[in-house]
């Protein structure tokens, strides 16, 4: 049950990642999600993009854990892996920029995926 709770979570905290980027614009994970999704019916070519497609089928694994009686441990690494890539690649960003809301934005994640991780690590 802790591993379908972590994997929740894991799925949560990538949505609260926040994006910032000249003049003025800026835009949570969540809404860039909800957007993209909409133009993948209208626009399928204008969503082709590995840091678009990876993380939502990374997220889309850690959901397929959720409905197994015991969550895959595989799949959980890969929703990890390619969620990982993008807010590791924007705490980085962060970092480099020195932009508290994006830093911030990519703990919660980073915390959540190291406990996931552990627990996954000690259940063998």
């Amino acid at each position: 049950m802790k591993c379908k709770i972590l994997n929740v979570l894991l799925i949560i905290t990538s949505l609260i990642g926040y994006l910032e980027w000249g003049g003025n614009n800026h835009l949570f994970l969540l809404n860039a999600e909800t957007q993209l999704f909409s133009k993948l019916f209208r626009e399928p070519s204008s969503v082709l993009h590995p840091f678009i497609i990876l993380p939502f089928l990374s997220q889309l694994s850690l959901l397929a854990t959720l409905f197994q009686k015991t969550p895959d441990k595989r799949l959980t690494y890969i929703g990890i892996a390619g969620l990982g890539l993008l807010l590791g690649f924007m705490f980085v960003l962060g970092l480099i920029s020195l932009n508290i809301k994006i830093l911030v934005s990519t703990i919660p994640f980073l915390i959540v995926a190291s406990l996931t991780i552990r627990q996954q690590v000690n259940i063998r």
